[in-house]
Order: C-alpha cells, then sequence, then structure tokens
C-alpha cells in the first residue's frame, strides 16, 4: 500500500501539471488565430477572457490523454533513472504489478473523462462557439437551398428549392407519394407552403395534384388526408447546423435517427458520435503505452518522456483522422472510423509493455 501512496505522490502533481500546461497551449493557440478578428471587431478583454474560459473544459478534455501518458512516461522513467524501480523488481514486483494502480486509476478515468465531456464540456463548448460567433461577426444562416427530404419512411419525399427559416416557408415545392408498393403513387406542386403552427403540418399554396392512372395523368385538388401527412417538421429543412462535437450523445443519437429517417448523408455525424465512446478509451490505452515507453532512456528523462508523449499522441491523432476521413467517404464503416486507432494501439500498448525492461 505504500508503494502504490509513493507512486500516486509521484504522478498526480506531474499530471495535473502536465493538464494544465496541454491546455493552456491550446488555449493559447486559439487566442492566437483569432486575436486578430478579435481587435478588428473591438472586442473587449473580458468577452476574449469570457471565451477562453468557456474553452478550457474542451482543452482538458483534449489535453487528458496527453497529459496521463507524460505523466506516467516521466513518472516511471525517473524511477528507473533513480535505480527506485531496480529496488521494486528486486523484491519481486513486476513491473504490471507495481503499475496495476495507474492502470485501475485510468480505467477510473475513462469512464470519468465520458461524462465529463457528454455534461460539461458540450454545454460549455457550445456557449463558446456561440460566443465567439458574436465577437466575430459570424453569423450562421438557417435558410437552405435545393432542398430534398425523404419522410414517413420513404412514402413522402419533399423537393423544394429553397427554404426560408424567418418564415418557416418551402418555395416551388414538389411532393411524391408512394404507395405500399413504394411505386409512385401521386405528385403535388406548390408554388409555396407555410408550417401551421396549430395544425403541425405544412400548408400548401396554389397546389396541384397530378396522378398517373390507367395510362393517364389526371390532374386535381389534393385531398385533405394528403395534406395532414405533411408533418415533417420545419427544422428538417434547415441548413444543417448542428455539429456533433457540440451536442451530448443523447442529442446526437436523436440527430443521427433524423439523418436516417430523411434519408439524408449520416456516416461522418455517425463516426463522430462513436468517437464520443472511442475517445475516452484512451486514456486508458495511454497508460499501457506510457509504461512501455518508460525506462528507454536514463538521461534527460523530461526530454525523452516528453518527446516519446508528444510523438505518440500526435501518431494516433492523425491515425484518427485519417480513419474518420475514411468512414467519412464510405471506405470504412464508421464504427470503425472511431475505434480502429484505439484497437491498434492496444496491440501496440501490449507488445511494449511485453518487451518493456522489468
Amino acid at each position: 500500500m505504500k508503494l502504490v501512496f509513493y507512486l500516486f505522490r509521484r504522478f498526480i502533481p506531474i499530471f495535473l501539471g502536465s493538464l494544465g500546461f496541454f491546455s493552456l497551449v491550446l488555449i493559447l493557440v486559439d487566442l492566437l488565430m483569432n486575436l486578430t478578428n478579435y481587435l478588428q471587431n473591438e472586442a473587449t478583454a473580458v468577452q476574449v477572457a469570457q471565451v477562453m474560459l468557456l474553452y478550457f473544459p474542451k482543452t482538458c478534455w483534449y489535453a487528458m490523454p496527453l497529459g496521463v501518458l507524460f505523466a506516467v512516461a516521466y513518472t516511471l522513467s525517473d524511477l528507473y533513472a533513480n535505480n527506485e524501480l531496480t529496488a521494486v523488481f528486486s523484491c519481486g514486483i513486476s513491473l504490471l504489478h507495481f503499475t496495476f494502480p495507474l492502470l485501475v486509476f485510468s480505467v477510473l478515468m475513462s469512464f470519468g473523462l465520458y461524462f465529463f465531456e457528454n455534461y460539461l464540456v458540450v454545454p460549455t463548448y457550445s456557449k463558446k462557439v456561440q460566443l465567439q460567433g458574436q465577437l466575430l461577426k459570424e453569423e450562421k444562416s438557417l435558410n437552405k437551398n435545393n432542398i430534398v427530404v425523404i419522410s414517413e419512411n420513404g412514402f413522402i419525399v419533399y423537393k423544394a428549392k429553397f427554404y426560408d427559416n424567418a418564415l418557416h416557408r418551402l418555395s416551388d415545392l414538389y411532393l411524391v407519394f408512394r404507395n405500399q408498393d413504394r411505386n409512385l403513387d401521386a405528385i403535388i406542386h406548390a408554388d409555396a407552403a407555410s408550417w401551421n403552427d396549430e395544425k403541425q403540418h405544412w400548408t400548401l399554396m396554389s397546389p396541384v395534384l397530378y396522378k398517373y392512372q390507367d395510362n393517364t395523368i389526371t390532374t386535381g385538388e389534393p385531398g385533405e388526408d394528403m395534406i395532414e401527412r405533411l408533418t415533417e417538421p420545419y427544422e428538417t429543412f434547415q441548413n444543417n447546423v448542428v455539429t456533433i462535437a457540440e451536442v451530448d450523445s443523447q442529442t446526437a443519437k436523436v440527430y443521427i435517427n433524423h439523418l436516417r429517417r430523411t434519408g439524408l448523408p449520416f456516416t461522418q455525424e455517425l463516426s463522430e458520435y462513436y468517437k464520443k465512446f472511442a475517445f475516452p478509451a484512451i486514456v486508458f490505452i495511454v497508460v499501457f503505452l506510457s509504461i512501455g515507453l518508460s525506462g528507454k532512456s536514463r538521461k534527460n528523462v523530461l526530454l525523452i518522456s516528453l518527446s516519446l508523449s508528444v510523438s505518440a499522441a500526435v501518431l494516433f491523432y492523425v491515425l484518427q483522422m485519417v480513419t474518420m476521413l475514411l468512414a467519412k467517404f464510405g471506405y470504412i464503416t464508421p464504427f470503425m472510423g472511431a475505434w480502429f486507432p484505439v484497437f491498434l494501439f492496444i496491440v501496440l500498448s501490449v507488445v511494449l509493455l511485453h518487451y518493456a525492461r522489468t
């Protein structure tokens, strides 16, 4: 038990210091990238400081794996350099046994990181993006051109030339109705359609019904039963401004189901959704990785630990970026896009741990 307390007494200060350092670097990078725009838009120091404060939980979330990786690698390497681990090994305690408390700590951190991201990072980062957009005068329009939306599990297709969010209005609207066999049943064209809040469906203006029967096309007015089926919410037609990184996992799941239901592309969003669960697992992986990387040098422990940690983190993030792009374009599944780097680094960590000095 004394060894556990001693290990954490060496580990915790380095972990907190590295976490703060890497978080500060990310905050300063964001600040320097937008500093000119802040000055041009006359943002006050208090407002900029508020943006940085709201960004802090997100930077902690990003920096957590890197901080853990560096702290474990440096702590163990320092113990190696001071021959303290040699004394531990001479008592019959293996490296895995000695570092097992760190592995347990990393598992708890992985679960905690998920809840930290879901309940603190998401709301603060969303507020940061909103406030930063206001300070930089970056307005996002909800209007959208050339819309195609599939509704009622494919039985109704909306095609509109333009959606005006201020009026909740669709212009030059075509509605394709399909029967139970998924064949064409009827087409309705309307000059415009407005959302009726009271009845919770679209009200058509100058609608014309086209129906194909017995090799002839007939025209007329659509029945009330067809109008009442036009219940697709107006939010569906808004310009896509939902970013999975800015919403919690429950909201993300609802949004992805909405994309599936309306026939819109969702592979990129699904990959980001899986990433919400894959990213916290990195904390457990990097502890394995840093244990394997420790003890590679007895000289320049700080420099070697820092360089190995940064190199491993860069390799992981680059690999995950590549797999996420592959998932986006359909070369691999969204699940593998988020989880493949995790699986690969688990194997790499086990190999490094196997050949670590004990």
